[in-house]
């Protein structure tokens, strides 16, 4: 019975990862946007989801599956963040980003225990192919009738779509469209084929249209490392020419959609991050308190309000100290030796499907050294890794 529900359970949940922003408002801090979930359905679908996280542990301990050798490190991580929120100065602050990490640990294990049992990674694929469409396509048409009117004004005009801020939009997008693009070259079934091309006619313009500076960054980092994993020649060249000629076309649509005023910011929030930092190294303020603390340091003629520090290295370090980036770290050390262990071994096929995965990584990573994605943190980055290693092993199985 557990093992028949697993493609159903693995496919809601990568189904809804566009419905996992809204979570933002069930914590203490003020919401840096407008959700179009109301707060009941929020906690109505994190309570689903510790079902679906009971069920993962009671699969997990009862049936037998694949190897899993991130689950040391993960769980390390996972530990730094519940110590700095137990020495922190606001433990409940951060306790339903925390339960949902742990979720996210659950969900990671399950992808890479059971990837290969009948029916999981095509009703993962076709799930998250057809989410990716129809959030693609809200967000477009929220854009086009400008819709609600305090999401179209908060944004400056910008596609959000289910999403709080552009920049989550941008980066779930920089990890759907590689893999959709991987998917339509290499799946032999029609529907999933169908499903990628689409993804990527109505991804691409919902991403444009976010118009976020570092999510175009990101996906510009994330095409050069898909063209220099895949390319035998010219690897370097053809990278760095990306790179160069994304950064020429942000410069020309620099403050598109953008308060001008945005541009300075961060560096006072930066140096705020670095003055918590330095008062706190070792474990930091505690997960989600860095909006609390960030009035008390503030430069004088800074921003008045924060939620994070605008970078995930430095509002990991605010949060949870050194610890804390120590086992973030590890952890992705981790995953990037075992993955490229896999692909030494994999043919091209799934050479294809795991880089474009990990390229996807690599460019929210990206994103992420100027700004804190939430849904990529906490909703892409555990599952898309143990999809990056299944995919270096096993493909697109029988999807």
């Amino acid at each position: 019975m557990l093992i028949r529900l697993l493609p159903a359970v693995a496919g809601f949940m990568f189904f809804i990862i566009p419905l996992f922003p809204p979570f933002i408002t069930l914590t203490s801090v003020s919401v840096p946007g407008v959700s179009l979930v109301p707060p009941p359905i929020a906690v109505a679908l994190l309570g689903l989801m510790a079902l679906i996280a009971l069920y993962g542990l009671v699969l997990n301990v009862t049936q037998r599956g694949d190897e899993v050798p991130t689950l040391g490190p993960l769980l390390l991580w996972f530990g730094a963040g519940i110590l700095s929120a137990v020495l922190g100065f606001d433990p409940a602050a951060g306790a339903v980003f925390l339960a949902i990490f742990g979720f996210g640990i659950v969900w990671h294990v399950s992808v890479l225990r059971y990837y290969a049992v009948p029916g999981f990674a095509s009703a993962v694929y076709h799930a998250f192919l057809l989410s990716g469409i129809l959030a693609s396509l809200a967000a477009l048409l929220m854009v086009l009738t400008q819709t609600p009117p305090s999401q179209y004004a908060i944004g400056h005009g910008r596609a959000i779509g289910t999403f709080i801020l552009p920049g989550e939009l941008a980066g779930y997008l920089i990890i759907y469209l590689p893999l959709a693009l991987a998917i339509a070259r290499t799946s032999h079934r029609t529907t999933l084929r169908a499903l990628a091309t689409i993804g990527l006619v109505c991804g691409t313009p919902a991403f444009l249209l976010a118009f976020s500076r570092a999510g175009e960054v990101g996906l510009a980092a994330a095409i050069a490392g898909l063209v220099f994993a895949q390319l035998q020649r010219f690897r370097l060249r053809s990278a760095a020419a990306i790179l160069a000629l994304a950064v020429i076309a942000i410069g020309f649509v620099f403050n598109a959609h953008h308060n001008p005023s945005e541009n300075s910011t961060r560096l006072s929030i930066w140096q705020a991050g670095l003055g918590i930092v330095q008062r706190f190294p070792f474990t930091g303020v505690g997960p989600f308190v860095f909006a609390k603390i960030y009035p008390l340091v503030r430069l004088p003629d800074g921003e008045p309000t924060a939620f994070h520090a605008h970078s995930f290295l430095l509002t990991t370090a605010a949060e949870t100290g050194i610890l804390g980036v120590a086992a973030a770290l590890f952890a992705w050390w981790r995953f990037i030796v075992i993955l490229r262990d896999r692909l030494r071994h994999a043919n091209s096929d799934h050479a294809l499907l795991a880089s474009a995965v990990a390229a996807g990584l690599l460019g929210t990573w990206v994103q992420g050294l100027i700004d804190t994605v939430s849904v990529v943190i906490f909703g892409l980055w555990l599952p898309f890794m143990a999809i990056a290693l299944s995919c270096a092993k096993y493909g697109l199985a029988e999807a």
